[in-house]
C-alpha cells in the first residue's frame, strides 16, 4: 500500500470534507466543487484523512509539503542519538599510570553520552583472584560517580570480568552541550580575531630636559 495520500482527480468519493488552505473548516462538498476551488487557489486537493467518512481534503502546494516534510524529516535524523557501547579493557594487576589513562577515556566516553563495558582480563594464576577484579571494577565506578552509573554489576565471563556503566546525561544533551561549546569556542575566536591590537608605541619626551637625570655615581 503506497504511503502517498491521493490527490486531485485521483480522489474518487461523491464529497469531501474540505479544510481551506488556512485551515480554516469549509464543510462537506461535492467533489467537484472541491476540486474547482482548488485550481480557483491554483493548489492541490488533499486527502489527509482517508478512513473518515466523508475523506477529509485539504487545500494545499502538495510539492511545497512534501519537500518541508523531507527537510523535516532529514532533520530528525539528523538529531538523532544513537547510543554505542564503548569498551575498555584492564589488568587486575594495572600500574597507577595506565589506570589513570584508561579512567580518563572512560569519563571522556560517558561525557559523550555513551555507555561503557570494562572487561577486566584475567591470565594465569590470576584467575584464581576474582575479588582483584572486582575491586577494580568498584573503584573505577566510584571514581565516574558523577558521570555514569553501574548498567550491569561486575560478572565473571569466562577468563574476562564484565561491568557496564550507563551515562547519566542522555546522549542527545551530550550532543547539544558539544555543538553549543563548539559553537561558543567558534565565537570567541572571532571575537579575538575583530578586536583592535592595544599601541604599545611608548610616547618619547617631548622635550630633552624632561629626561630624568642620571645620578652621578660615588667615587
Amino acid at each position: 500500500m503506497s504511503a502517498e495520500p491521493r490527490i486531485n482527480d485521483r480522489i474518487r468519493v461523491p464529497e469531501v470534507r474540505l479544510v481551506g488552505p488556512s485551515g480554516e473548516q469549509v464543510g462537506i462538498v461535492p467533489l467537484a466543487k472541491a476540486l474547482e476551488l482548488a485550481q480557483e487557489y491554483d493548489l492541490d486537493l488533499v486527502e489527509v484523512a482517508a478512513t473518515a467518512r466523508p475523506p477529509v481534503c485539504k487545500l494545499m502546494d502538495y510539492g511545497k509539503f512534501k519537500y518541508e516534510s523531507a527537510m523535516k524529516a532529514r532533520e530528525a535524523r539528523k538529531n538523532q542519538a544513537h547510543t554505542v557501547i564503548k569498551e575498555m579493557k584492564l589488568r587486575p594487576k594495572i600500574d597507577p599510570h595506565d589506570y589513570d589513562t584508561k579512567k580518563g577515556h572512560v569519563v571522556r566516553f560517558l561525557k559523550q553520552g555513551d555507555k561503557v563495558k570494562i572487561t577486566i582480563m584475567f591470565r594465569g594464576r590470576e584467575q584464581s583472584r576474582p575479588e582483584l577484579g572486582f575491586r577494580l571494577l568498584q573503584r573505577l565506578a566510584s571514581d565516574v560517580e558523577d558521570l555514569g552509573f553501574i548498567e550491569s554489576n561486575p560478572k565473571q565471563d569466562g577468563r574476562n570480568m564484565i561491568m557496564v556503566l550507563g551515562p547519566h546525561k542522555k546522549k542527545t544533551e551530550a550532543m547539544a552541550e558539544a555543538r553549543e561549546a563548539q559553537a561558543a569556542r567558534k565565537a570567541g575566536r572571532q571575537g579575538s580575531s575583530d578586536a583592535a591590537p592595544e599601541d604599545q608605541t611608548a610616547e618619547a619626551p617631548a622635550d630633552a630636559s624632561e629626561a630624568p637625570a642620571e645620578t652621578p655615581s660615588e667615587a
